[in-house]
């Protein structure tokens, strides 16, 4: 999932013809899809669309539209900007569960793909692994087809990641333990560090989010073994070779 902070149209075109068969989501980045032209913004999502690729609004818009009580406008024009992915967060707001499962419904019932988002945007809320593995389970039976990982931005301090970056492996694992598959869970990972740690644990397919668009090319080259890092890891050996 590539996080895209104000790609012009140009931009996306040439992200999505150098990039766009290593991209499966491209997120329009917090709330920020309110401020494009709405002309601009129909015709970058048409773009993607022709590229075969996902396109979702930020989570944040959702917890705004839900903030201001206009759920329902906020589906129809997400439906109407040609939006196929659709994120339901609580990263800011308290939304009671009874809230957050009607909305994954109704995107659902929209007929948009749904990524759910679980933990807190305030790096002073610690990580309940066990919370978020339950969440996670949660919202798949609600219907949502993959589940991010919060991390923001910076990948410190938030999510499974300590103020210094590194994996918390502990957490990592004691969410994982709830779900009955690993592969339904996006990571996000804006770090080297941490892209690659994700890769050594569950392989080169491994879902990862909060990817920067120059990133994508960089990315696929260590999840291929085609950089030292992971070259011994994931590229395929020579018959015979151990």
């Amino acid at each position: 999932m590539v996080l895209d902070k104000g790609m012009g149209l140009g931009e996306t075109r040439d992200l999505l013809d150098l990039a766009g068969g290593y991209v499966d989501l491209i997120k329009i980045s917090f709330g920020s899809s309110a401020l494009y032209p709405p002309e601009v913004l129909r015709r970058k999502l048409a773009l993607i669309r022709e590229y075969g690729v996902g396109t979702c609004p930020g989570g944040t818009l959702l917890e705004v539209a839900l903030f201001q009580g206009v759920l329902d406008r906020y589906l129809g024009w997400a439906e109407k900007c040609g939006f196929t992915w659709l994120e339901v967060s609580d990263g800011t707001i308290e939304m009671p569960q009874t809230a957050r499962s009607t909305c994954i419904r109704l995107a659902v019932r929209h007929g948009f793909r749904v990524v759910s988002e679980v933990g807190k945007k305030d790096s002073h809320q610690r990580l309940d692994p066990a919370g978020v593995g339950r969440q996670a389970r949660s919202d798949l039976d609600e219907g949502a087809v993959k589940v991010i990982v919060e991390a923001r931005e910076s990948g410190r301090g938030v999510g499974i990641y300590g103020d210094d970056g590194q994996v918390k492996h502990d957490d990592l694992e004691e969410i994982v333990s709830f779900l009955p598959d690993p592969r339904v869970i996006m990571w996000e990972a804006p770090l080297k560090n941490q892209q690659e740690a994700l890769i050594r644990r569950f392989g080169p397919n491994v879902n990862l989010g909060n990817i920067q668009p120059g990133e994508v090319i960089a990315l696929e080259s260590l999840r291929v073994g085609l950089r030292s890092d992971t070259l011994k890891t994931c590229l395929p050996k020579k018959e015979g070779e151990r």
